[in-house]
C-alpha cells in the first residue's frame, strides 16, 4: 500500500498552554481523496491546515508529508512547493499590485521561464472564469473575485495536494458551481474546510470532524 500523502500522528497544539486546540490529533490523507474537514468555529480546522505546511509547529506528535517526517523549517520547503494552501482570507494571500503579478509570483519564484509563466497564468485565470483579469488592480476586486484570484495563485503552482480553507466563501451561486466543477475535475487529493453543506456533499469523498481537538469520522 502506498504511503499516505499527509499523515498526522498524535499531534498537540495550543496558542496558549491553558487552552489546547489540538490534542492527540491524528489524520491521514491518501491519493485520490477529497476530505471535508468539519467542526465548530474555533475547533482548530485552520490551525490543522497551517500545521501541515509548517506555518505552525506542534508541541507534540509527528507530521509526515510525502512519506517524510517534517520537523525543522527546512523540512517544509519542499512541502510548500508541492502543497497549495488557500487561506481563509484572500487578503492574506494577495500582496502584489496586479492579478498577473500575484498569480505569477509562485511560479517565478520556482524559476519557471517567464513565457511559460504567462501561459500558465492565462490558462489558470480562464479556468476560473477570470480571463482577461491580468491587468486588474488586486485591491479593487470584489471579495468573490479576490477569492478566485487567491485560488488561481495556488493552482498556478501545479501543486500535488490542495488545502482549501473556505474556498466558496463570498462566492455567488454561479461562481460556487463553477468552482465545484473545477475542483471535482482536478486530480489532486485535497483537504477542504467549508460551512456550505451542499458544497461538501458534492465535492468530498469522505468527511472528518474536529471535536475537542481530535479527529472523528463524520457523515457528509
Amino acid at each position: 500500500m502506498p504511503n499516505p500523502l499527509i499523515n498526522l500522528q498524535n499531534v498537540d497544539f495550543a496558542y496558549r498552554p491553558e487552552r489546547p486546540v489540538l490534542r492527540d490529533c491524528s489524520l491521514t490523507l491518501s491519493a485520490g481523496q477529497r476530505m471535508a474537514l468539519c467542526g465548530a468555529n474555533g475547533s482548530g480546522k485552520t490551525t490543522l491546515l497551517h500545521l501541515v505546511v509548517g506555518l505552525l509547529k506542534p508541541s507534540a506528535g509527528v507530521i509526515e508529508v510525502f512519506g517524510r517526517e517534517r520537523r525543522k523549517e527546512a523540512d517544509f520547503y519542499e512541502v510548500r512547493r508541492r502543497v497549495g494552501l488557500l487561506f481563509q482570507e484572500p487578503d492574506d494571500q494577495l500582496f502584489c499590485p496586479t492579478v498577473l503579478e500575484d498569480v505569477a509570483f509562485g511560479p517565478l519564484n520556482l524559476g519557471w521561464p517567464r513565457e511559460e509563466v504567462r501561459q500558465v497564468v492565462a490558462e489558470t485565470l480562464t479556468q476560473l472564469g477570470l480571463a482577461g483579469y491580468q491587468s486588474r488592480i488586486t485591491y479593487q476586486l470584489s471579495g468573490g473575485e479576490k477569492r478566485l484570484v487567491a485560488l488561481a495563485t495556488v493552482l498556478a503552482m501545479r501543486p500535488d495536494v490542495l488545502l482549501l480553507d473556505e474556498p466558496v466563501g463570498g462566492l455567488d451561486d454561479e461562481a460556487s458551481k463553477r468552482l465545484l466543477n473545477i475542483l471535482k475535475s482536478l486530480p489532486q487529493a485535497m483537504i477542504f474546510v467549508s460551512h456550505d453543506h451542499r458544497f461538501r456533499r458534492q465535492l468530498a469523498t469522505h468527511a472528518v470532524r474536529l471535536n475537542e481537538g481530535r479527529i472523528e469520522e463524520a457523515a457528509l
